[in-house]
This record gives C-alpha cells, sequence and structure tokens, in this order.
C-alpha cells in the first residue's frame, strides 16, 4: 500500500509530500529504446512508479513525453549501442547518476528486418539485425550483471518477439535474433538463478509501434512476405491498426520486474491475443 513520510500532527510547510510507490521507489532501471514505441511507454510506466531511469536511445527523446513531475528521476543517453564499449559506457553513466545499484534492466531496443529469406539475405541485413536484436542486449546483461550480482536480486526483461517461437513472422534474420535472444533469457536465468537474478522474456506480436520505420525497404523480399502473409492475417488483417499497443506490453515488463514476480524466472510470455498458439 503506497505510503508518505508526510506526518499529519505536524504543521504543513508546503505542499502534501507525493505519496511513495513501493512497486520503484528507490530502484534503479535502464531501459534502452527509450525515445519511442515500447521502450518510451516502459520509461513512462516505470516512471510513473518512482523508479529512477537511465534510458538510451540512438534518436532524441521528446522530453514533452517525460512528466514534469518525474523528470527529476529520468536521465537520457543517446547513443549508438552497437559501438565498441557503448553498452559499459551506459551502465557506467548510470551508476553516476544513480549510485552503485541496478535494479532492472529493460532489452527493448530493436530493429525489424525486410523478410528477407535465406536465398537474398545480404550481410548488411543479417549484421545489422542480429546486432541490434541480439549482440547489444548480450551486452547489455554483461555488463548489469556484476551490479546485480552484488547485491544478489535483479531482474532482467527482454523484448523478443513471436518470431522468436516461429519461422512463420519475421524474415530469417529476425527470426534467428529472436530465437537468440530467447536462449540468452533462457541460460542467464538458470545460470544466475541462485544468486537472486531473474531473466525472462516478451513475445509480443504485432504492435502500434514505428518499428516499421526500422525496415530497409529497398530490401524488401515480397516473394517471402508473400508467404508469411496468411499467419500476419490471422493476427493484424491487412488495413487494420496493430490491436496490441505498447502500454500493454509495458505493464507487463512492469509486472516482470516487480516483486509480485519473484517466482517467475526464464519465462517467454506472449502478448499476443492467443496468436502464439498457432
Amino acid at each position: 500500500m503506497p505510503f508518505s513520510y508526510h506526518n499529519g500532527n505536524a504543521p504543513s510547510l508546503g505542499p502534501p509530500q507525493r505519496a511513495i510507490d513501493a512497486a520503484g521507489f528507490g530502484k534503479v532501471a535502464i531501459i534502452t529504446g527509450c525515445s519511442s514505441g515500447v521502450g518510451l511507454a516502459t520509461t513512462q510506466v516505470f516512471l510513473s512508479h518512482q523508479y529512477e531511469v537511465l534510458g538510451v536511445d540512438i534518436k532524441d527523446i521528446d522530453y514533452a513525453k517525460i512528466d514534469g513531475k518525474d523528470a527529476g528521476r529520468f536521465h537520457f543517453h543517446q547513443g549508438d549501442l552497437m559501438a565498441e564499449g557503448e553498452c559499459d559506457a551506459v551502465v557506467r553513466i548510470c551508476v553516476a547518476k544513480f549510485g552503485e545499484k541496478i535494479d532492472v534492466l529493460a532489452n527493448i531496443a530493436g530493429v525489424m528486418d525486410a523478410f528477407e529469406a535465406a536465398d537474398v539475405i545480404t550481410d548488411h541485413e543479417w549484421e545489422r539485425v542480429m546486432g541490434t536484436n541480439l549482440t547489444v542486449p548480450t551486452r547489455m546483461i554483461r555488463a548489469v550483471l556484476p551490479f546485480m550480482k552484488a547485491k544478489k536480486n535483479g531482474s532482467i526483461v527482454n523484448v523478443a518477439s513471436k518470431a522468436a517461437v516461429s519461422g512463420a513472422a519475421a524474415g530469417l534474420a529476425y527470426t534467428t535474433s529472436k530465437h537468440g535472444l530467447l536462449g540468452v533469457t533462457k541460460h542467464t536465468a538458470w545460470r544466475f538463478q541462485g544468486e537472486g537474478i531473474r531473466c525472462n522474456a516478451v513475445l509480443p506480436g504485432s504492435i502500434d509501434t514505428n518499428i516499421n520505420d526500422s525496415i530497409e525497404k529497398e530490401h524488401f523480399d515480397e516473394t517471402s512476405f508473400a508467404v508469411m502473409k496468411p499467419i500476419w492475417e490471422l493476427h493484424n488483417p491487412s488495413g487494420q491498426k496493430p490491436s496490441i499497443s505498447a502500454l500493454e506490453v509495458a505493464n507487463v515488463i512492469l509486472f516482470l520486474s516487480s516483486e509480485g514476480a519473484r517466482a517467475i524466472n526464464g519465462v517467454a510470455l506472449p502478448i499476443d491475443k492467443a496468436w502464439g498458439v498457432i
């Protein structure tokens, strides 16, 4: 139950203190991809529960989207996590800003491929997608683990996809990167479960975000997409907006990061309105 340091018997010397939210008060989270989509929604949700948040994105953030009352607990770093040493630098910045503890890592930053199949995939597309969707989250996990191990507590949430468990939801590079991220999730969960560290993945379906802007359309594989399209139509019919919101995904990430999910470790949780059963 939320509580407050405000003493009702003492004379008021100013506005009432804001109630403390036990879900996030005193906790620190790193959120990648914080400038838009699920990353932005997760940043907003975590801040609303009084987390201190280090947000990172390759693109600048619109500070108007951060509630003024939460701004003091938010620090933004603009950087390319693919750059050598950048993931370690983000963690150093977080520690310098909020102290030597990291309670939550939300690996959300990602890019979509152009549905390229194995017969047409380019080296550039493979390296771009695998680097952003698999190498970066792994480096981020490596960078935060010393701080989580030191206090024997921590929650890591990786944003995977329906494509993490299906071969019919995306192109080769995206599908492989998300399958790989699920492997990272499971291995990390088991290896560090004895040290109080949890690692889970969420598997969203089609979300109303701007991830399609990351598709390099000049490489779009129409033939491959035509084979995938019947599966997509079962979940997100042509001409209709995705029915899953970024906020719905963010709320699941918040739950998996919470004390209420202490016994949940190593799961791959679909957020797709039953698309995952196909």
